[in-house]
């Protein structure tokens, strides 16, 4: 048995049934799932979703306990950060890096020393509309910081804002996501792809 524990905001949550841990929403998690499960028929796997809406990197450090310890999952997968800037955006009142990466560091160093499990993180990703073209200021930065955090604590990272802007070419970026954040359908398809793909190597550690 391998467990996998997905974790982040909105992404990730997806309108999941909150009461049901195993409950994988509308979004990536739904997607991935089936496909690693395809993939390796002959390990059975417990898909874990605790992603919640709305929730920044200083809500993960809050449910450390709960959320990730508790759950001793083998995999944990983060995707984290675009609520770090959204929520800070109306003001420019950016969060300041420093704190972003100690929020992030200090869920990161918790899993590491805490748990057995393998980490891959996933960078935030923003799809280019109009209203939201200046989440780039800070999110450029957000960015790498948790780059550099995928150098020291990660077993795989997921380029995910990269990626993205590679399918866009030749297609509407607004298929993805209408509102630059939330992925419709076809963003979560694609991400949902790009997760099993990624994750594998973790899994083939673990069989």
């Amino acid at each position: 048995m391998i467990k996998i524990l997905f974790q982040g905001d909105s992404i990730t949550d997806m309108g999941r049934d909150r009461d049901d841990i195993h409950s994988l929403g509308w979004g990536y998690p739904r997607f991935a799932a089936p496909l690693i499960s395809k993939k390796y028929p002959n390990i059975d796997f417990e898909f874990v979703d605790l992603g919640i809406s709305g929730n920044q990197t200083k809500d993960l450090v809050g449910r450390l306990e709960t959320d990730f310890i508790d759950v001793q999952p083998d995999i944990v997968s983060i995707l984290i950060g675009i609520n770090d800037v959204w929520h800070h955006a109306g003001e420019r009142d950016w969060l300041s890096d420093e704190q972003f990466e100690e929020n992030y560091r200090t869920v990161l160093e918790a899993v590491k020393q805490r748990t057995k499990a393998k980490i891959m993180i996933i960078e935030p990703f923003l799809i280019p509309v109009e209203d939201k073209f200046f989440f780039r200021e800070d999110l450029y930065r957000k960015i790498e910081v948790i780059r550099k955090l995928a150098r020291e604590y990660a077993d795989v990272f997921l380029p995910l804002d990269g990626l993205l802007q590679s399918a866009f070419i030749g297609d509407n970026p607004l298929t993805f996501a209408e509102d630059g954040v939330h992925p419709t359908e076809k963003g979560a398809e694609f991400i949902g792809r790009l997760y099993a793909e990624y994750i594998s190597k973790l899994i083939d550690a673990l069989k």
